[in-house]
Order: structure tokens, then sequence, then C-alpha cells
């Protein structure tokens, strides 16, 4: 799979709790501490993406994510905002990404991610 095609499956996937869509499916939020323990450093056939959060932030850039701010509104779905209390209250940074071709309702948009 390419890089936009693994993080779109861990987004759709129960299974983390480090990485989720938020602003209603537009973005990626993930929880920095959490996402470099629970995804970067696993190992051997379960490993997803390169050890470093550096490697994996500018793969994120390659294919066309930029950082976005997050202004104070909390999110409207029951599962964003328990992602994100969950996030805030263990004084962990979340990190926003967009990326316009990236969209949990749009899924055939996916193959215009393409690397730069």
């Amino acid at each position: 799979f390419s890089f936009p095609q693994k993080l779109w499956k861990m987004l759709e996937s129960d299974q983390f709790r480090s990485v989720w869509w938020s602003n209603g499916g537009k973005c990626v939020a993930i929880n920095e501490e959490l996402f470099k323990e629970e995804v970067l450093g696993r190992e051997g056939p379960s490993q997803i993406f390169a050890k470093s959060m550096r490697s994996f932030l500018w793969q994120m850039k390659l294919y066309g994510f930029t950082e976005i701010q997050q202004d104070s509104q909390r999110s409207a779905s029951l599962a964003e905002f328990l992602a994100e209390e969950a996030a805030y209250s263990a004084q962990s940074q979340v990190l926003y990404y967009y990326n316009p071709s990236f969209n949990r309702e749009h899924p055939h948009l996916l193959e215009r991610c393409k690397r730069r």
C-alpha cells in the first residue's frame, strides 16, 4: 500500500487510539506521543511506517498534507470529541493535517494523493 492508503486504513481501523479523523472527516488528528508509542514503536511484520516521527511527517508533506492549527472549537462528533478529550487530558500535543484529496466522505479522491 502507498503511504496515504496505509494512513487511511489506520484511520478506519478501531485498533489505533493515536490517530483519528477530525473536522468531520476532513482532517487527520495525531496524538504525537501516543502515535510514537503505538505506531512508530512497532517492529517486524507489524511495522507500518518508519520509526521516526520526523520521517512520518516528511511523508505527510511529500503527499501534500499541510499542518493546520485547530481552533478552540471542539469536534461535533462524539468519537472525535472523546479522542480529543483523551489527548488533551493526557497533556499530549495533537497535530492536525489537511489534504483536499484525503477526505473520509470522498474515498475516491484518495487516488489523487500522489507523492510530489
